[in-house]
Order: C-alpha cells, then sequence, then structure tokens
C-alpha cells in the first residue's frame, strides 16, 4: 500500500500543480455593459426612437471555444454582467437586425441578425472590465 501510495502521490501533485485555468468562469472578474437600441420601421429608413435596450440577449464566449459559454438579459437599463471569470480573453455579442441590405438585395423582417461583438481581455483575478456599449438595431 505504501509502495502505491508513493508511486501515485507525485503525480497526482504534479497534475494538480501544472493545471493552467483558461478564459471562462471560476475566477474574480468581471464584464459589464449596456446594450444601446435604435429602433426603426421595418424598412431601416425612419428611426423611431433610441435608447438603452431592456431584455435583450447578450452572449459571451470564453477564450476559443466555437459557441457561447453564458448569456444574460439585460436589466431595465440596459445594463448586463457577466461575473466569476478567469483571466482569459472573451467575445461579448448581442443580435441587431442586418441593415445592409445584403441578405437578398434588400431590408426585410425575414433577414437574419447578425452579432454585433466587443472582444476583451482579462489580464489579471479581481479585476472589473467595463464595455462601450453594444449598439444594435431593432
Amino acid at each position: 500500500m505504501k509502495k502505491i501510495l508513493c508511486i501515485l502521490a507525485p503525480a497526482v501533485m504534479l497534475s494538480v500543480f501544472s493545471c493552467k485555468k483558461s478564459a471562462g468562469e471560476g475566477g474574480t472578474s468581471s464584464i459589464t455593459g449596456k446594450v444601446y437600441a435604435n429602433y426603426y420601421d421595418k424598412r431601416i429608413q425612419s428611426k423611431l426612437s433610441s435608447g438603452y435596450a431592456p431584455r435583450e440577449d447578450v452572449f459571451i464566449i470564453y477564450g476559443d471555444d466555437v459557441t457561447y459559454g453564458d448569456n444574460q438579459k439585460t436589466n431595465y437599463d440596459g445594463t448586463f454582467e457577466f461575473r466569476y471569470l478567469q483571466k482569459g480573453k472573451y467575445k461579448v455579442y448581442a443580435y441587431t437586425r442586418d441593415s445592409s441590405g445584403a441578405y437578398i438585395n434588400q431590408v426585410n423582417q425575414s433577414a437574419p441578425n447578425i452579432a454585433v461583438i466587443k472582444e476583451v481581455e482579462i489580464t489579471s483575478g479581481g479585476k472589473a472590465v467595463n464595455l462601450d456599449d453594444i449598439s444594435i438595431i431593432k
């Protein structure tokens, strides 16, 4: 039994101390921001109003992941927050209407939404990063 413990103990300690944490949950940092919406008519020709957008979905991608790791709804004043993040690179995004007209050469209600992406890097623990507004068209 002592022989097995002597062999396994160094391997276990090496694996515990060599683990490198990457972007994602489990840390002490946070990313906050706001979503600002410009509200237009159906053809995106006339601006109707604008302001910080409540109840908008905001997503976060951890590091080089290919899908989002978490999502939040904005508060009544357009604010969102992703907490308990580790050091690493992140992409935060919300969807906007495609106003370019590139979809079937015209702007229409059935055109796909596109992502407005903000990239950020957290370089140390306990850091609170405040993003510039994510501006969308509704």
